[in-house]
């Protein structure tokens, strides 16, 4: 009896730590780094508390407002060294598939199949339902000179 108990209690735990651990929101951040967020201007930390950026914000602000980047690159514009956050996201795809494909039915009492007079081949099979695919996609970039915004461009958050 005790077992069952043990083992949900020990999935519930795993569970609730995956859902903790993957989710990064605003939200969360701000409450695992509030000396960060305590040096933000006012109105910095109202546009970060509602995930927003704007040109120069520091890199501290645009972290606590839209997370970790997925890729930075380095380069140069306008004869400046630069820096470009970019942030990447998924989107599902959906489609519709048909498939057509034939069975067997086993050994008959007639040779080889099982279903039918003649013990031949087995039943059409007919598919299809929906596909979901994820397609990665750029959902933002911050491009940073001395360690500010000077550009930004997003999809709609």
């Amino acid at each position: 009896m005790k077992a069952p108990f043990l083992f949900r209690l020990c999935l519930a735990v795993i569970v609730t730590a995956c859902f903790t651990q993957c989710s990064s929101t605003p939200k969360t951040r701000i409450e695992k780094n509030p000396q960060m967020y305590g040096r933000l201007s006012a109105r910095d930390q109202h546009l970060v508390t509602h995930g927003l950026i704007h040109e120069g914000m520091t890199r501290d602000a645009v972290f606590l407002a839209w997370g970790r980047p997925d890729a930075v690159s380095y380069g140069v514009n306008r004869g400046r060294e630069s820096e470009n956050w970019t942030y990447e996201g998924q989107r599902p795809v959906r489609s519709m598939s048909m498939n057509l494909g034939f069975g067997y039915g086993g050994f008959g009492p007639w040779g080889f199949g099982g279903w039918g007079p003649y013990g031949f081949g087995g039943f059409p099979y007919y598919g299809g339902g929906s596909t979901t695919t994820y397609v990665p996609y750029t959902s933002g970039v911050a491009e940073f000179v001395n360690g500010r915004v000077v550009s930004w461009k997003s999809t709609k958050r």
